[in-house]
């Protein structure tokens, strides 16, 4: 696994052995960026990552969060519950050199702190085949995470039939392998 685009791209980023954690892959992230980076129709043709304070939630190792930070984004919060998953965090964002552009949060999504600055780019990748997805955004839009007009990125299981929350418009989906991916936007 590696940072595909920016000022750290080609670096390789620790991820731990076997499955306790399920990565976006490098190609599902390369072209979920470019959508987010060129915006397109659907996205208002707008790059949604230059200067966005981002929230990686369900972390694992911070890939996305990382991309971000290497494409031009402000600031990335990573938060997990695994250890396991904090640890690679910590190690990638050490490794990159961004603790002063990255926090590392031991949280549960579905039940997070409160935040002290909303998000304008907010990627959840839970685990598949749990429903996790829109409670986590509910709550983290409780908890004052989501900034108003916040694009949101949700990767669940291609199967899944998610429904959008009624507060969040569905601008786009895409389906990689057995992901499918949801652009909402609040």
């Amino acid at each position: 696994m590696r940072i595909v685009s920016g000022k750290h791209r080609g670096r390789q980023l620790i991820a731990p052995p076997g499955r306790a954690l399920r990565p976006t892959s490098d190609r599902v992230r390369e072209s979920m960026f470019n959508i987010l980076t060129q915006g397109g129709e659907a996205l208002g043709g707008r790059n949604w990552i230059q200067g966005a304070h981002v929230l990686d939630g369900f972390a694992g190792t911070g890939a996305m969060g990382l991309e971000a930070l290497s494409r031009g984004a402000a600031h990335v919060t990573l938060i997990d519950n695994q250890e396991i998953a904090l640890r690679c965090c910590r190690e990638n964002v050490e490794m990159l050199h961004e603790e002063d552009n990255a926090d590392v949060y031991y949280a549960d999504c579905l039940k997070p702190k409160t935040a002290s600055q909303p998000c304008s780019l907010i990627f959840l990748d839970p685990p598949y085949h749990l429903g996790l997805a829109v409670p986590a955004l509910k709550a983290l839009e409780n908890a004052g995470w989501v900034a108003a007009n916040a694009l949101i990125t949700l990767e669940v299981e291609r199967t899944d039939e998610t429904e959008t929350p009624p507060e969040f418009t569905l601008l786009d989906a895409r389906q990689y392998g057995k992901a499918k991916i949801l652009f909402l936007q609040k």
